[in-house]
């Protein structure tokens, strides 16, 4: 990737300012803030355009990182929306240099993901606003489309997908299919759309569209398209923005403390601490004083005092794992936590104030356990003010061939990546996964070490471990 000054060079892309309505507005009306829109997708930057005109930004458009650099130059944008794949531009790169050059820039990628490192604008809610109000615009039009309601003709990008969809084979295919803003377009009688629209609906995994080719939908951290998980990044951009208690429910290895930590990255609190404390791992002893801190002296070995993990969250996120493994006993000095917003550390009679903002995780049916009195029923409603479930890889099955990408391609990020041939597929499909992703990431590790040097991890690699044999 070349540098501003290189940059400097490329002419600049259009840029364009509208009213809530779309329709331009005159040079004569002031615009205090500039907004740089660096993606691809002219659908997205349409709809961004549309929403932040309306806030009164003025907006500017790059589809490509020279162009994102020209525009900059020009603008000296307050802030500035990139998407994390553009084909000239590395995104760390360009996050890194991008900062030296406009340090005071406030930088954040179409999922809502923030530069951590970077400024907080004054502006930031209304630029997460934009964003939510694009996703759910593209959201609509997505389930219209497949609910079989669109009578019109396809668009190229619709016709694009189904003729990827159709060529699409294995998932070599997906990984080689073209993009859709590269396909041609043309016109279909409305009757054969609404015949590839139901299709598309009761296609199975090899007629999905390719796990990116929905990165409006699916959070980054959330790898497959399966309609459940697109609902959990659905609740997730609906519930971060707030300070509601969440309550995430889902079988082992499902990828719980991922929701948590894309709550966390989302919200205003996304630059306070992140904590988390798994009830489970911890003795039953010390689970007080680890989660309300203690003063010197306060029991046999506390030779010092301490902060506990609720405190050393204040001002961000406290994320309780397996909290339906938390004594009866300490739930009730929890509930006292979470009704009033303060503490009282072991051996201490003074209270603290903190700001707290409580995800909780559970693989148990803690509804069923607060009826039969095996947890505070009254922990439970102010902890499950809003659920996600996050489900198991049996009930995803489609997603299972990006899945197995993104293990590979992240375990060859210090060694050559493997590929994996029809028959190791096929075995991987036939296996039922009571041990959901995470027994799924291990399998393909396991997998990876048996093939050695071997560039291609065959059938013979797949070995399930002693439960199922």
């Amino acid at each position: 990737m070349a540098t501003a000054a290189s940059y400097s060079a490329f002419s600049p892309a259009v840029s364009s300012t509208v009213s809530s309505s779309g329709a331009p507005i005159s040079a004569s009306r002031p615009h205090p803030r500039t907004v740089l829109l660096v993606s691809q997708d002219a659908g997205l930057r349409g709809r961004l355009r549309q929403t932040l005109g309306g806030l009164r930004w003025q907006v500017r458009e790059a589809d490509s990182g020279a162009r994102a650099w020209a525009e900059a130059d020009v603008a000296q944008p307050e802030a500035v929306i990139v998407d994390s794949w553009l084909p000239d531009l590395d995104l760390v790169e360009f996050l890194r240099e991008f900062r030296a050059v406009f340090p005071k820039a406030d930088v954040m990628t179409p999922e809502g993901a923030v530069d951590a490192e970077g400024p907080r604008g004054p502006y930031r809610q209304e630029l997460l606003y934009a964003l939510r109000t694009s996703q759910d615009a593209h959201q609509d039009a997505y389930q219209d489309a497949h609910s079989g309601n669109m009578v019109h003709a396809v668009p190229p990008a619709v016709q694009a997908a189904d003729q990827v969809a159709d060529q699409a084979t294995d998932t070599a295919a997906w990984m080689a299919a073209p993009t859709l803003e590269d396909s041609a377009p043309a016109q279909i009688p409305a009757p054969a759309h609404a015949v590839i629209l139901q299709a598309r609906c009761e296609a199975s995994a090899s007629a999905r569209l390719p796990e990116q080719r929905l990165p409006e939908q699916r959070l980054p951290e959330l790898i497959g398209n399966a309609a459940s998980m697109l609902e959990v990044s659905r609740r997730i951009r609906l519930v971060a923005p707030r300070s509601t208690p969440v309550l995430i429910e889902g079988p082992t290895g499902t990828g719980k403390e991922l929701v948590a930590q894309a709550l966390h990255r989302l919200s205003p609190r996304s630059r306070k601490p992140f904590v988390a404390l798994n009830c489970a791992a911890i003795p039953e002893a010390l689970l007080e004083a680890e989660l309300f801190g203690h003063t010197r002296g306060a029991f046999t070995g506390a030779v010092q005092g301490r902060t506990g993990r609720i405190e050393a969250a204040d001002g961000g996120t406290l994320f309780l794992d397996e909290i339906g493994e938390m004594p009866l006993a300490l739930q009730s000095k929890l509930l006292r936590f979470v009704e009033c917003g303060e503490l009282q550390r072991v051996g201490d009679n003074e209270t603290i104030k903190v700001d707290v903002r409580i995800l909780a995780a559970t693989h148990r049916p803690l509804a069923k356990n607060a009826a039969e009195g095996g947890f505070r029923s009254d922990l439970y409603y102010r902890l499950a003010v809003f659920l996600i479930r996050t489900p198991g890889l049996a009930e995803r099955a489609e997603d299972l061939p990006p899945l197995v990408g993104h293990f590979l391609e992240k375990m060859g990020r210090n060694e050559p990546v493997k590929r994996i041939d029809s028959s190791a597929m096929a075995r991987l499909a036939a296996h039922a996964w009571p041990g959901n992703v995470r027994e799924l990431e291990h399998v393909l590790e396991r997998a990876a070490i048996l093939a050695g040097d071997a560039p291609v991890i065959t059938a013979a690699e797949i070995d399930f471990g002693a439960i199922v044999h």
